[in-house]
């Protein structure tokens, strides 16, 4: 059994996904960023970088005591090498080597630069069009790095699917809010047209469906989310 602490953001879609794919046994317990769930000392205790999605394995391959595993791309990682699922195995190098490329590119481009595309579109307090028209080209930019990637391949590391696919596919789900055409990328629309119809990316979503629906973020909800520095977390 694993416990999945989550919202339906990117973030915590690659990790349902993964779940689904693999039909591991879950329980979702909703971290409601905007309410500041992710602040409680009990979460804090195991993601002390106050984010989710992060999960407790309560049985983990050495048999022993419960085990976590915070942030996004070393929670695929984990799931992965337990199950032997979806990364390939260290008989396979280059073959890992390449899944793990790309798993940190999203990691450290795709996620962070549509999420600054995300924030200045949407939620900051001003709109800068400086900033917007920089991350805009930049999520840009890395639609077409991944496009040109996809080019005779059927998903990012070749012809099979594994946890790139799964890290990057959430982040192109809102390619209207990152100001996109997805039809400008045929390469990447043809993937993501594949992913989106798998039967587990389905049900992985439909998960998240109950929470999604409730009430857009609120004022108080961006100063949670947005006002925080290390101050402010030493006092909560």
């Amino acid at each position: 059994m694993i416990d999945l602490y989550y919202w339906p953001t990117p973030n915590g879609h690659k990790i349902t996904m993964f779940l689904e794919e693999a039909g591991l046994d879950y329980t979702i317990h909703p971290v409601d960023i905007s309410a500041g769930d992710q602040f409680k000392p009990d979460f804090l205790a195991f993601s002390p970088n106050n984010r989710m999605p992060a999960i407790i394995d309560h049985a983990p391959a050495d048999g022993g005591e419960p085990l976590t595993v915070f942030e996004s791309g070393a929670i695929l990682l984990y799931l992965a090498e337990k199950t032997g699922r979806f990364l390939p195995g260290p008989a396979d190098p280059r073959g890992r080597k390449t899944v793990t490329e790309w798993l940190f590119w999203q990691m450290g481009g795709l996620g962070p630069m549509a999420g600054q595309n995300h924030h200045f579109g949407l939620y900051a307090p001003e709109k800068i069009p400086y900033a917007i028209t920089r991350y805009v080209n930049e999520t840009n930019r890395l639609y077409g790095v991944l496009d040109r990637r996809l080019n005779g391949r059927s998903f990012i590391a070749g012809d099979d699917y594994t946890i790139a696919d799964m890290a990057a596919y959430p982040w192109i789900v809102p390619w209207k809010r990152q100001q996109q055409q997805l039809d400008d990328f045929p390469n990447l629309r043809r993937w993501f047209d594949t992913i989106r119809a798998r039967p587990a990316t389905l049900s992985a979503y439909e998960k998240g469906e109950p929470l999604a629906n409730r009430p857009t973020v609120t004022e108080a909800g961006k100063s949670i989310l947005f006002g925080q520095t290390a101050a402010t977390q030493t006092q909560k």
